[in-house]
């Protein structure tokens, strides 16, 4: 360093910066920014806590969920278990009630099966009685009809008797010769028709008879009735009287001898 640098004055000292000046307004703007600041960390800080519980409150509604979920399965596997116990015990009320329903059901069949028993029984018996009062007109008819003949066949030996006698008081013969013997006297046969049946159909007086026939029925008495022929059989027919359904049963052998006489007429 040169002397003229050693002797030269030292440099006065730089000026000391301005103190700046205070202003109160400065301090409440500070303090206000402050105050935003924490507000917004509040703002986040709640934020984050609702998004925390918003996810937690989820993760319960779907442990609630599959309770729920659970707990109606049980309740239905509960019921079902009861209904199978009170179905095994009869005291399930459907059961109940279906069994009801079949009850009705077969008591109603028993009812009418009943019904028909005692309609088959009613008709069984009708008929019954029907066939008694046949038989028993049969068994009467024939009965006089045997008694008529055997009196007609004693009349006429009596008769042969009493010519023989008369002959023998006149010519004083012996009844033991053979020559002054009467002569029998020889039967007027009876009217006879020819009556056969073929095919189920009879043939009477030249004519055929068919089932279901109107007919007229006359009898020796004079009787002429109103029938139709019911049925054909092998030997006899069946009719039944138009006035009160009563049936007769009429023999090949009665038709022959002309016992009954059969006519024909309208079925109107």
């Amino acid at each position: 360093m040169s002397a003229a640098g050693l002797l030269a004055p030292a440099p006065a000292p730089a000026a000391a910066p301005p103190a700046p000046e205070y202003y109160p307004e400065d301090d409440e703007e500070l303090e206000s920014a402050e105050d935003d600041e924490r507000s917004c960390r509040g703002r986040e800080s709640d934020e984050d806590t609702e998004d925390a519980s918003e996810t937690d409150l989820a993760k319960h509604d779907e442990e609630d969920y599959v309770e729920m979920k659970e707990q109606m399965y049980q309740d239905k596997l509960a019921s079902l278990k009861r209904q199978l116990q009170q179905l095994q015990e009869g005291t399930l009320q459907e059961y109940q009630k279906r069994m009801k329903k079949l009850d009705q059901q077969y008591r109603e069949r028993i009812r009418n099966a009943e019904l028909f028993l005692q309609l088959e029984t009613e008709q069984v018996e009708r008929n019954y009685i029907k066939e008694k009062k046949a038989a028993v007109k049969e068994f009467e008819d024939k009965k006089v009809e045997l008694k008529e003949n055997l009196i007609a066949e004693l009349e006429e030996k009596k008769k042969m008797i009493e010519n023989e006698k008369l002959t023998m008081e006149l010519t004083g013969a012996s009844p033991s010769s053979p020559e002054h013997l009467p002569a029998t006297p020889a039967e007027s046969p009876a009217q006879r028709f020819e009556a056969r049946i073929e095919d189920g159909k009879l043939y009477y007086d030249k004519r055929w008879y068919h089932k279901s026939q109107a007919i007229y029925l006359e009898s020796k008495d004079n009787q002429k009735l109103s029938c139709v022929i019911s049925s054909v059989g092998a030997n006899e027919i069946w009719v039944r009287k138009t006035s009160d359904s009563t049936k007769m049963r009429i023999y090949l052998g009665q038709l022959q001898r002309g016992l009954f006489v059969i006519r024909r007429r309208s079925a109107a």
